[in-house]
């Protein structure tokens, strides 16, 4: 029965989805930050304390504790904020409410299953990769997917409210604590005199205990909760709707929907489980020992994918967020909306992909060498300097599968990464074998190319929304190609004036200059495309004040 009552539900004072959306973006985006400056302070002791090594072993389970974590997590909390929104743009209260207790219930379930099977389960997953030694760490880790999963089904709830505090300071607690407890672990075992893979396996603990206290911070967080604030928007217009969906048609919308995205992100995953099996083994078969297959592999998962992956943090906000925006919008119809927030969601990804990844490519040794001893930076440089240009595709990957899933079009964003995951392998299998560890950055750049192209495909397609190459490529490629040429040629002069440290930062600085004036030479960015990044706004006024864009 659908009853529209006025006054079943006290409307707070009504937040506006808008402004949410900017000031989540900002909050993940200063998070994200953070926790990715942690992480580096935690990489960098530990390749001191444990050599590459042990960050051999701890990485190789922490790429099974990934897979399992997306498996477990990608698709469901991306699932229940669609809903969420949807259900709340509907005004259709009651009905978030079973949709969150359907959540809780399952996520309980898989974290219980999960858990159990990487605990048990740690023998055969070390030996698939031939290092035995990384069971203990598997083990040790395996608790985390527990309270993952719980975190999740509040992310997810509060997502869908386009709240992201709660989640931001959750993933603040479990950096902080993979950074105290993980480093105090590791330095008691040394002091113990364990062996390296046990160092290894004590430093996991920080990660399951940083996981732990983020969950309780989420539980506590949902209790202080005020929905009836966030939701005041919609009552206000149209009151709310009594309509509440069975459990059983809820749980199986849900897992309709998240199947095919958790499918997608865990194909990745798998990829990079499966990659590290191929680079290790080949490794071995080339002559190399185990602990030496193990130590390149550990050098390239400790020093090059770190700072790969730094700049896709800004970019991962703006997809998180724009789920429930665009799902709220074209549940109301608005299509230009949903289309203004596309378009501008992408360029802003390769406005910042582009410049990052071609300034790490050109600086990969110097950055490497500010954190790392240099005996590790001698095998990480290359690798990264082959890696980073796939940085581009990383951040607009995230932005088209956030996408085509708020769209309704789940399944698509499956298909790409499952052809991109067989480029992957089959390169993989091709290029190592020929010229050893550079063909693992290579095979990732060829997979996230094809995945990228796919992806702007099936949204030029099924959305009809595509913009134009040389507003989302071509712009920001010229000047991201100035950006770096200046980073190299400033601090190939300044290094030999001065510390490298200096002179590497003194080359960023120059690089960040050299874009914005290029991009403002270009005129690369549009008015709706900084109202997505922080403080967007203000800036926007301030290009209008300087008429660089219209009004």
């Amino acid at each position: 029965m659908n009853k529209r009552e006025n006054g079943k539900v006290k409307a707070g004072k009504a937040k506006s989805s808008t402004k949410l959306f900017f000031s989540g973006v900002l909050v993940l985006t200063i998070t994200n930050l953070i926790v990715k400056a942690i992480g580096l302070m935690f990489k960098i002791p530990m390749n001191h304390i444990v050599g590459d090594e042990g960050m051999g072993y701890y990485n190789s389970a922490y790429t099974f504790y990934t897979y399992l974590y997306m498996v477990s997590t990608a698709g469901l909390p991306t699932a229940i904020s669609i809903m969420i929104a949807d259900s709340r743009a509907k005004g259709q209260i009651k009905q978030v409410k079973r949709i969150f207790r359907v959540a809780v219930a399952l996520f309980f379930v898989i974290g219980i299953a999960g858990m159990m099977i990487m605990f048990f389960g740690s023998g055969l997953m070390s030996s698939a990769i031939g290092a035995a030694n990384t069971r203990y760490s598997i083990m040790a880790i395996a608790p985390t997917l527990f309270f993952i999963c719980i975190s999740s089904a509040l992310r997810g709830y509060f997502q869908g409210y386009q709240q992201m505090v709660p989640t931001a300071v959750s993933q603040f607690i479990e950096a902080a604590c993979k950074l105290g407890v993980g480093i105090t672990c590791a330095m008691y075992a040394i002091n113990q005199g364990y062996e390296v893979y046990i160092v290894a396996a004590y430093a996991t603990v920080g990660l399951t205990a940083g996981a732990g206290l983020g969950m309780v911070y989420m539980v506590f967080s949902k209790l202080l909760f005020k929905e009836q604030n966030y939701d005041a928007e919609y009552i206000s217009e149209s009151g709310t709707d009594e309509t509440v969906m069975p459990g059983r048609t809820l749980l199986k919308k849900i897992i309709l929907i998240a199947l095919p995205i958790t499918i997608s992100a865990s194909v990745m995953s798998l990829t990079n489980l499966i990659d590290a099996a191929i680079v290790q083994r080949l490794l071995q078969a080339t002559g190399l020992t185990q602990v030496a297959a193990t130590e390149l592999y550990g050098n390239y998962t400790s020093l090059a994918v770190p700072m790969f992956n730094l700049p896709p943090v800004l970019i991962y906000p703006i997809s998180y967020s724009i789920v429930p925006l665009i799902s709220a919008a074209r549940q109301r119809g608005d299509t230009e909306r949903c289309r203004i927030v596309a378009i501008s969601s992408m360029k802003v990804a390769m406005l910042v992909g582009i410049p990052c990844g071609l300034g790490l490519c050109a600086l990969a040794r110097p950055i490497l060498d500010i954190f790392y001893v240099h005996s590790s930076v001698e095998l990480a440089a290359p690798q990264l300097m082959l890696l980073a240009p796939s940085t581009a595709f990383i951040c607009i990957l995230s932005v088209t599968n956030a996408v085509l899933q708020s769209n309704g079009l789940e399944r698509k964003p499956l298909i790409s990464m499952l052809v991109g995951a067989g480029v992957k392998i089959a390169t993989n299998f091709v290029l190592i074998q020929f010229i050893g560890m550079k063909g693992t950055p290579i095979s990732t750049f060829l997979c996230y190319l094809v995945v990228t192209m796919l992806n702007l495909h099936f949204i030029h397609k099924h959305v009809g929304i595509m913009p134009k190459l040389s507003e989302l490529f071509g712009k920001p490629l010229a000047a991201g190609v100035g950006c770096a040429v200046s980073a190299y040629f400033v601090h190939a002069f300044l290094s030999a004036h001065m510390s490298d440290t200096v002179a590497t930062l003194a080359a960023i600085i120059v690089a960040a200059l050299v874009y914005f004036v290029l991009l403002f030479v270009f005129r690369g960015v549009s008015g709706e495309d900084v109202k997505l990044l922080p403080k967007g706004e203000k800036i926007y006024r301030l290009l209008v004040k300087i008429k660089y864009v219209k009004e």
